[in-house]
């Protein structure tokens, strides 16, 4: 056996490897910190404790500390070679010069996208003459002229739509870039029109519907800023006759001429009727019924629900003292009564449509935002649902002795959460996206049959039996719903960025945006 030399050097010992675990730690820590931001409990506990909180900045708050910690780590903690160490540290500070945060996704994670990228504010493109045609053989269109279209249910007859997108494939038509917001399109004729954010000034847009064409706009300085929401107006023009009325995030409602874009009137919810503006802005679309505009202004001294004349923009009534929140106001017909029912500020509402007159109340929801609209079952029953840990819950109205309606609740449950896309009901049962996930519920008894297909916070239409989503990831997805499932049948790329935007639909023509382009596809028929 061969001895080693006395005077040989001990052999060199190796250098420790990547101390590892603290990472570990840390990332185990932030994904049980987001869960728990995001649980039950502690939505419970900031309703109670911290309302003024959201569970959005918490989540924020833990992820910006998981960075600085695992920054740490790395110069400090794993053992690297320092050469390693320094280039991790320039690669963060490269990563932070490259990307700028964009605000957050339907699930509350931050999103980034490359500094030089496409600009949200939309470029100049060709203006076409007023009263110019919409071309690409489009004649004798229908309407679409409001939130969710002609009921503001988001429920359209069928259209005779072809369900093998693999053999044929829709057509996209025209895209052009939009300015910021999450306004859907309102369709008039061969005119499409919606709101956008350029620089310091809110626009309401009118567009070719065929070409794309900018026919008109009106600009006026607003600028609502949402660094966790995104920039930008919220809600969809409506189009009565030869008008249009548009309410901005900030508050502002006008109305114009439909062929010139010519203002004709404004008010300013803020200053007029003592309005707070909400944290993510006005959202709430105009409704328009009997010469009057109804809006969810949210005001002071009973004027959360404001009734102004169509034709001048002078009060017709007001009424409520439950402040705003983010819903639409609907029109609806239960129990034989005509009436306008709502979300405001914890609470489901219902006003006559000519005096205001409360027609009953319902304590509801939480701190968090209400929005989806409510969804008729039957002629006494009507479905609500929020997200936030809401859930859902079926009332009937019943009528009392004296006329009176009163709401009583046959289930409830937390099976489904709508954050802001809106729930139908089909033969019977309730579909909608529970926190991103599409689910049915029973009508029966609100048990809920599946869940599954996780198309982010979207919005949707139900067209015949068929259900065509833009998802939040800018797909367009085809299903046919079922007790039995989802049926996913076809889906198209269409953006590829965050959609959150409502589609419209004229014919087997979709008009889908985000906060920075437009599209108009031609989807195949039978």
């Amino acid at each position: 056996m061969r001895r080693m030399s006395a005077d040989q050097p001990p052999a060199p010992k190796s250098a420790p490897g990547l101390r590892l675990w603290p990472a570990g730690v840390i990332v185990l820590l932030s994904a049980v910190a987001v869960r728990v931001v995001k649980s039950d409990a502690t939505q419970g506990w900031l309703l109670r404790e911290k309302p003024h909180l959201t569970v959005a900045i918490l989540t924020v708050a833990v992820l910006a500390v998981t960075a600085i910690l695992l920054l740490a780590w790395w110069l400090l903690l794993s053992r690297a070679r320092w050469t390693w160490r320094l280039a991790g540290f320039a690669a963060a500070g490269m990563f932070l010069a490259l990307f700028r945060h964009t605000g957050m996704s339907g699930d509350l994670m931050p999103t980034f996208e490359f500094r030089w990228g496409r600009s949200h504010s939309a470029t100049p493109v060709p203006v076409a003459s007023p009263g110019a045609g919409s071309g690409n053989g489009l004649t004798n269109l229908a309407s679409f002229p409001q939130f969710l279209g002609p009921n503001r249910n988001g429920v359209l007859p069928d259209a005779g739509l072809a369900t093998n997108w693999s053999a044929q494939p829709p057509t996209v038509l025209w895209r052009r870039p939009v300015g910021s917001g999450w306004s859907g399109f309102a369709v008039a004729g061969d005119r499409a029109l919606t709101m956008e954010q350029v620089g310091e000034d809110e626009l309401v847009t009118c567009y070719a519907l065929g070409s794309g064409e900018l026919i008109w706009k009106l600009a006026y300085p607003s600028h609502f800023v949402s660094p966790i929401a995104g920039d930008g107006p919220r809600a969809t023009p409506t189009v009565v006759s030869n008008r249009v009325f548009a309410l901005g995030a900030g508050g502002v409602l006008t109305c114009l001429d439909l062929a010139w874009g010519e203002p004709l009137w404004s008010r300013s919810l803020t200053n007029d009727f003592g309005a707070r503006l909400p944290e993510w802005g006005f959202s709430g679309s105009p409704l328009v019924t009997n010469g009057r505009v109804i809006i969810n202004a949210g005001g002071s001294a009973g004027r959360a629900l404001v009734a102004l004349r169509a034709d001048t923009g002078e009060i017709a009534w007001t009424a409520g003292d439950d402040g705003v929140t983010y819903s639409s106001p609907g029109l609806f017909t239960v129990a034989g009564v005509r009436q306008i029912i709502l979300f405001q500020h914890r609470a489901i509402v219902a006003h006559d449509p000519e005096t205001g007159r409360l027609l009953w109340r319902q304590p509801w929801g939480t701190h968090y935002p209400l929005v989806a609209m409510p969804v008729p079952v039957n002629e006494r029953r009507l479905l609500f649902s929020a997200g936030y840990n809401v859930g859902a819950e079926l009332f009937e109205l019943r009528t009392e002795a004296d006329g009176k309606l009163t709401p009583v609740s046959v289930w409830a449950t937390k099976k489904l959460k709508a954050k802001f896309a809106n729930p139908f009901a089909l033969a019977g049962f309730a579909y909608g996206l529970d926190d991103g996930i599409l689910a049915c519920l029973d009508l029966k008894d609100g048990s809920q049959r599946w869940k599954e297909g996780r198309y982010g916070h979207g919005q949707g239409l139900l067209v015949g039996d068929l259900f065509l989503l833009l998802a939040e990831n800018g797909d367009v997805v085809q299903l046919r719903p079922t007790p039995e499932g989802p049926n996913e049948l076809g889906r198209f790329r269409v953006f590829g960025d965050k959609s959150w935007n409502p589609p419209a639909l004229v014919g087997d023509l979709l008009l889908v945006r985000n906060d920075r382009e437009a599209a108009l596809l031609r989807l195949p028929r039978k």
